[in-house]
């Protein structure tokens, strides 16, 4: 998947996205006449005006801050374990290693998940021997649920408020990056089309907000 960069807003640290590179080996599922690419978010999942105004708005408390050490995302039989991602030398997020297709990633200088504000996880779409964590992420649909075990014990519970695709020039860092008043998570993998001349076209953004714990 792309790699981010850092840049700061008022009130929050914002991540702007950035076509450094392209980590996702597309071409690989493409090759021999395989038509294997990863599902695309409908129009159905995107946000709406009663997404944004109606009774989903609300949320529980937030939580303390506590390091996340795994994600979970039943619907699209996700159960990953998550590193820590902090800034390359270049001022961009790093991303989970290309040889662990299983492993997710946190951006650790930000939010923690179920800490109010916005967390950011991120994770591969796939790599050159096939699909990876997220491949199926463009599938969700809202309502959904994301758990994210943490490390003090707690289990935060975010229900998915929308699920979106931008191509890379039309990203929206203030949308997807930006500060909340609420504990809210992101989700983010490749896609948004795939060309052969330039890999994907942009990212698949999960929308979720906390509405529980245990």
């Amino acid at each position: 998947m792309r790699r981010f960069r850092r840049t700061r807003s008022p009130g929050n640290t914002a991540i702007a996205a950035v076509t450094v590179c392209a980590l996702c080996a597309g071409a690989v599922l493409l090759r021999d006449g395989r038509a294997d690419s990863p599902p695309q978010p409908s129009a159905a999942q995107a946000h709406s005006e009663t997404d944004a105004h109606g009774p989903a708005r609300s949320s529980v408390p937030a939580l303390p801050p506590s390091p996340p050490d795994r994600v979970r995302i039943p619907a699209i039989d996700v159960d990953a374990p998550l590193t820590g991602l902090g800034l390359t030398g270049t001022g961009s997020l790093d991303v989970p290693p290309n040889d662990r297709p299983d492993l997710a990633g946190w951006y650790e200088a930000g939010t923690t998940p179920g800490e109010r504000g916005t967390a950011i996880i991120a994770g591969h779409v796939d790599n050159a021997d096939g699909p990876a964590v997220f491949y199926s992420l463009g599938a969700l649909d809202k309502g959904s649920t994301v758990e994210v075990a943490r490390r003090d014990g707690t289990v935060a519970v975010f229900t998915v408020d929308a699920v979106e695709a931008y191509d890379a020039r039309d990203f929206p860092d203030a949308k997807v990056y930006g500060a909340t008043d609420r504990p809210e998570l992101r989700v983010i993998t490749c896609g948004a089309g795939y060309s052969p001349a330039t890999g994907y076209r942009g990212n698949v953004v999960v929308y979720a907000h906390l509405t529980g714990t245990r």
